[in-house]
C-alpha cells in the first residue's frame, strides 16, 4: 500500500492563521487552502477600508498560499467566499474577477452572522498542484 503524504504549508508571505490551523494542507497533489482574511500580514490587522480592500488583501494572501504549495490561481478548482453582508458580493465580484480572469474555478458564496476578526470577507479555496491541463465539455 502507497503512503500518501499530508503536507503542511506555512509562508510568510501571507498573514498567519488566527487560530490552531494551516495555511493549507497538500493531500496528494490537492491544496486545501485555509479562509484567508484581508489581513495585512506584517500588522496582522485588516486592511482599512471596505468589502474591496479586504477582499483585494485576502486574494493576495491566497495567492501567496497557493504559491508556497506550488500551486496558483490558475489551478483552483472550487473557491467558497464568505460575506458578513451579502450587499457587498457585487464589490467582491469586481476584485474577485480581476483575479480569477477565465477559465473560472467553481464557486460558492455566503453571507453568514460573523467572521473571525469582525471581518467582512474571507476566502478558502481548494486547487491542485503539478501539471494542470484544462479543457471544456462540450
Amino acid at each position: 500500500m502507497t503512503t500518501l503524504v499530508r503536507k503542511l504549508i506555512s509562508t510568510a508571505n501571507a498573514a498567519k492563521p488566527v487560530a490552531p490551523y494551516n495555511q493549507a494542507v497538500v493531500a496528494d497533489r490537492t491544496v486545501y487552502v485555509s479562509g484567508c482574511l484581508g489581513l495585512d500580514k506584517t500588522t496582522m490587522k485588516l486592511v482599512p477600508g471596505g468589502a474591496t480592500e479586504q477582499t483585494e488583501m485576502a486574494l493576495q494572501n491566497l495567492e501567496a498560499v497557493l504559491k508556497a504549495a506550488d500551486s496558483g490561481i490558475d489551478k483552483v478548482i472550487k473557491n467558497t467566499v464568505f460575506l458578513k453582508d451579502l450587499n457587498d458580493f457585487g464589490a467582491v465580484n469586481d476584485v474577485y474577477k480581476r483575479v480569477f480572469n477565465k477559465d473560472f474555478p467553481a464557486r460558492s458564496c455566503f453571507q453568514v452572522a460573523k467572521l473571525p476578526m469582525d471581518a467582512l470577507v474571507e476566502i478558502e479555496c481548494i486547487a491542485l498542484t503539478g501539471p494542470v491541463r484544462t479543457v471544456q465539455s462540450e
